[in-house]
C-alpha cells in the first residue's frame, strides 16, 4: 500500500470508530470513547464487512504510541508527594501484589490446562496476569501455540476493560465516570500548551525506551509529567478533546487485533477468557476488601489497582472513575514487573 492509501484507510477507520464512540456516549456506556470504538472495529474485522479493509493494512503503531503517550502525561500530572509518604503502605501493597500474581498465575494455569486442554507451555504463558508482549515472546521461545497464546492474552485485557467499569457502576448503584458526565480532563486548555505536551511526550517516550521501562510509551511520559509536577516546574493539562481522541485511537488499535483470528479459536478463547477474567476480578475484589482497612483507599480504587488489564487501559478507567489514577497505575506497573519476573523464572524450569 502507498502512504496516501494507508493514511486514507486510517482516517476512515478513525472516523468510523469516533462515530461509534459518540453513540456509546449517548447510550451511557462507561468509557464510551474507548469501548465504543473497540467493539465497533472488532465487529468490523471479524465479519465479512472487514473485506473493505485492504489486504496488508495494519493500524500504524506510531499513531497508537503517540496517543498512549498523551494518556501517560495525563496520569503523570496526577502524581503528588502524598503518593510516596507512607512507605509501610507501599510495602504492604507490594507483598499483596506478589501474592495476587502467584495465585492468579496458578489458578489460570489449571484452568487453561484442565478446562482448555492446552499444552503446558501454552497454558502457562496464557495464564500470566500481565506482561502481554513479554508472555508472548517467552511463550514462543518455549514452544507455545502462538495464535492461541496471543488470542488468550489479548482477550484477557479486552474482558477486564469491558467488564470492570460496568461492575464498578453496579457496585456503587449508579453510573460512574464518563457515563455520569465526569470528564477525564480539566477545563479549557490554551492551544499554546500543546507544544509543551508534544515535547514532554517525545522526551518521555525516548527516556522510557532508553531505560527499558515496561510499556515505555506510557510510563516514560508518565515519569516526565510526574517529575515536572513534583518539582513544581510546570503542570501539564491535557484538553478534553485530545483525551477523547486518544481513547478512540487506543480502542481502534485494540479492535484491529481481532483481525485474522478464526471463529472457533475466538469463541473458545472468549469463553476461557470470561472464566479466567471473572476468577481474577473476584480475586482482585477479595484483595481489595482485605486491604481497605490498611491502605486508606476505597474499594473501587483498590479493585481497579489489582484488576489484570493493560496499564494504559486501566489508567484510563481510573481517570474516568476519578479513582486515584497515579496510585492505580503504579500498582499495574509493579504487577507487570512481578509477572515478568515470575514467568521468566518459572518458564526456564518449564523448558527444562
Amino acid at each position: 500500500m502507498t502512504v496516501l492509501a494507508r493514511l486514507a484507510v486510517t482516517l476512515a477507520l478513525l472516523g468510523y470508530a469516533g462515530a461509534a464512540g459518540v453513540i456509546a456516549q449517548l447510550a451511557g456506556t462507561p468509557l464510551p470513547f474507548m469501548l465504543g470504538p473497540l467493539i465497533a472495529v472488532a465487529l468490523l474485522v471479524c465479519t465479512r464487512a472487514g473485506r473493505i479493509i485492504p489486504d496488508g493494512y495494519g493500524f500504524p503503531q506510531w499513531v497508537r504510541i503517540a496517543f498512549i503517550s498523551i494518556i501517560g502525561l495525563m496520569i503523570g500530572a496526577q502524581v503528588t508527594p502524598a503518593l510516596f509518604e507512607n512507605a509501610p503502605r507501599l510495602m504492604l501493597s507490594l507483598g499483596a501484589l506478589t501474592a495476587f500474581v502467584v495465585i492468579a498465575l496458578g489458578g489460570n494455569y489449571l484452568l487453561f490446562r484442565r478446562l482448555g486442554g492446552y499444552d503446558r507451555p501454552t497454558a502457562f504463558f496464557s495464564a500470566a496476569p500481565g506482561g502481554l508482549y513479554e508472555s508472548i515472546a517467552l511463550g514462543e521461545a518455549a514452544g507455545a501455540d502462538l495464535p492461541r497464546l496471543m488470542t488468550q492474552q489479548f482477550l484477557r485485557i479486552v474482558f477486564v476493560v469491558s467488564v470492570l467499569p460496568i461492575a464498578v457502576s453496579l457496585h456503587l448503584g449508579q453510573p460512574v465516570g464518563s457515563a455520569a458526565g465526569v470528564s477525564m480532563a480539566h477545563g479549557p486548555v490554551p492551544w499554546s500548551a500543546l507544544p509543551w505536551l508534544l515535547l514532554a511526550g517525545i522526551a518521555g517516550w525516548l527516556m522510557g525506551r532508553a531505560l527499558r521501562l515496561p510499556a515505555p510509551q506510557l510510563t516514560g511520559p508518565l515519569a516526565v509529567a510526574a517529575a515536572l509536577n513534583l518539582a513544581g516546574l510546570v503542570h501539564l493539562d491535557v484538553p478534553t478533546w485530545l483525551v477523547n481522541l486518544a481513547q478512540v485511537v487506543i480502542g481502534t488499535a485494540l479492535g484491529m487485533r481481532f483481525a485474522g483470528i478464526g471463529r472457533g479459536m475466538l469463541l473458545k478463547g472468549a469463553a476461557l477468557a470470561g472464566v479466567s477474567g471473572a476468577f481474577m476480578l473476584v480475586l482482585a475484589g477479595v484483595f481489595a476488601l482485605l486491604l481497605m482497612p490498611h491502605m486508606g483507599e476505597g474499594f473501587d480504587t483498590l479493585l481497579i489497582s489489582y484488576a489484570p488489564g493493560g496499564v494504559t487501559e486501566m489508567g484510563l478507567i481510573a481517570l474516568s472513575l476519578a479513582a486515584n489514577p497515579a496510585f492505580v497505575t503504579m500498582h499495574h506497573i509493579l504487577r507487570i514487573l512481578l509477572t515478568v519476573v515470575a514467568i521468566s523464572a518459572l518458564g526456564r524450569r518449564l523448558r527444562a
